[in-house]
């Protein structure tokens, strides 16, 4: 059985300049069904090699594939803009390879596959779960057994019907997955932020103990279990040092941007992966996401994290009051998101943050008040995010209530957190494309904030980050602002 993971040609946010990495969902359930004996791969990464549509599609019929698989597990270079290029390639790679079936899964999919499947007919099946179930549906097309009993799947019965799987239990222990199957890909064509290279993201948990309403992650989860968002699992230190050690020895990575969104909520098992790292000598370096208070609870290990290559740590602000922070279950404090900020800076690690507006309240009073805030904190870097709702998500609901959603309308190529998507109560999409607008100029105009940046201590690799996001800024306000798409 032939199985071709595809990666169309697509951009990157406009504020990450030249970026791609290997596709994760990609790397994940490779690795997983060859350990299981299906080793007919291959990935055709068209973002890494630059191949065009037609290319790409002539190339697929050429190597006529039994399976094609299309998606991504992360959100980190265009956000859901990137659903349109696979349903595109979908529908391409029907039309030219009828016979070839099409797997659709992670982001956005595997919380839709019922809406999917139903307005793309050129979709075969979508995978709710993870690697178990894409295995399972891998297995059952392969055997000719029943594909509705394939749990975390969602299959078409004999009339084209889309039919739900039963719900699949979630792997409890991720240090039983292979390592990520990277031998599949062009290692030495990945790059980050225009000067990261060679480039890998990583992904070492999953889940996450926090529930903020407006989080991108509830869209990889079975749409009838939102809660399995909120199920938290990691693998041990032993297994990420593993990988990093592979990525090192074998593809002379560089620079690893680990991209869980709480990657530091274990203190213990951050001390552990920097000791372990230290004894190996491993040089990569190494930027980290994760919520304030976890970075304060880190605090006692910064200068370990420093020394072990960390040189950016980025958090999300959000929002600004005591009140929002509440509202939106983000589940940290205003003293946090300060504390978090004066203790990277003075581990010398450089500081990126975000915050977001678009959401149901918003008024032109609260996003400048949470400008202010965000520009006497003094973050190094402002990353500005429009909500955009994810399936499953509780702003989701609150857009579909409103009725500021429909899914028959949706434009993928703006729904990549640049754009704004949704009205408030108060303010229009116009309003609020123009309010981030003034925000991204208003910080990086600032005086003194480019000197501080550039004279500073950091790391250079975090100073070209700089750079590159300074370079974007016009080009992130011509798609806010006129609704350039530029994914």
């Amino acid at each position: 059985m032939k199985i071709l993971f595809v990666m169309p040609k697509v951009g990157a946010w406009a504020t990450h300049g030249e970026h791609r990495a290997p596709n994760q969902l990609y790397a994940q359930w490779g690795a997983y069904i060859r350990e299981k004996g299906y080793d007919k791969l291959e990935v055709m990464d068209c973002r890494a090699l630059f191949i065009e549509s037609d290319a790409m599609v002539a190339q697929v019929k050429e190597k006529n594939p039994d399976v094609v698989v299309l998606g991504d597990m992360l959100h980190s270079y265009g956000g859901y803009a990137i659903v349109h290029y696979f349903l595109d390639t979908a529908k391409r790679i029907k039309e030219a390879c009828p016979k070839t079936k099409i797997i659709l899964g992670g982001l956005w999919f595997s919380a839709t596959p019922v809406q999917t499947m139903e307005r793309h007919p050129c979709v075969d099946y979508v995978v709710m779960g993870e690697e178990e179930s894409f295995y399972a549906l891998i297995e059952a097309i392969d055997k000719g057994k029943n594909l509705k009993d394939v749990a975390g799947a969602t299959t078409r019965d004999a009339s084209g019907k889309p039919v739900m799987g039963p719900h699949c239990p979630l792997s409890k222990d991720l240090d039983k997955l292979p390592l990520p199957a990277y031998d599949l890909f062009p290692m030495d064509k990945y790059v980050g932020h225009t000067y990261w290279k060679p480039f890998v993201e990583m992904v070492t948990s999953r889940g996450c103990p926090s529930a903020c309403t407006f989080c991108y992650e509830w869209d990889q989860y079975d749409p009838r279990h939102p809660e399995d968002f909120l199920t938290w699992r990691a693998k041990s230190p032993e297994r990420v040092i593993e990988e990093l050690e592979l990525l090192h020895k074998k593809f002379g990575t560089k620079v690893v941007v680990i991209q869980d969104d709480n990657f530091n909520v274990d203190a213990k098992r951050v001390e552990k992966f920097c000791n372990l790292k230290k004894a190996k000598g491993n040089p990569i370096k190494w930027v980290s996401l994760g919520r304030a208070i976890d970075w304060i609870n880190c605090e006692h290990i910064l200068p370990l994290m420093k020394e072990t290559g960390l040189f950016t740590g980025v958090f999300g602000i959000e929002v600004t009051t005591e009140e929002e922070l509440k509202k939106v279950a983000k589940g940290i404090t205003i003293a946090q998101i300060k504390k978090t900020i004066e203790i990277l800076r003075k581990n010398n690690i450089a500081v990126v943050a975000d915050i977001m507006m678009g959401f149901d309240y918003d008024t032109e009073a609260i996003i400048k008040q949470r400008f202010e805030f965000t520009d006497e904190v003094d973050p190094d870097i402002l990353w500005i995010g429009y909500v955009t709702p994810a399936p499953n998500s509780p702003m989701w609901r609150i857009g579909m209530k409103k009725g500021w959603i429909d899914y028959d309308k949706i434009d993928f190529l703006k729904w990549d957190f640049l754009h704004p998507v949704m009205p408030t109560d108060h303010l229009s999409i116009e309003d609020l494309g123009r309010l981030g607008a003034w925000c991204m100029r208003e910080f990086f105009s600032k005086p003194g904030r480019v000197q501080r940046i550039m004279t500073s201590p950091f790391d250079e690799l975090a100073k070209l980050c700089f750079q590159d996001v300074m370079r974007g800024v016009s080009k992130w306000e011509k798609g806010a602002v006129k609704g350039e798409k530029h994914i």
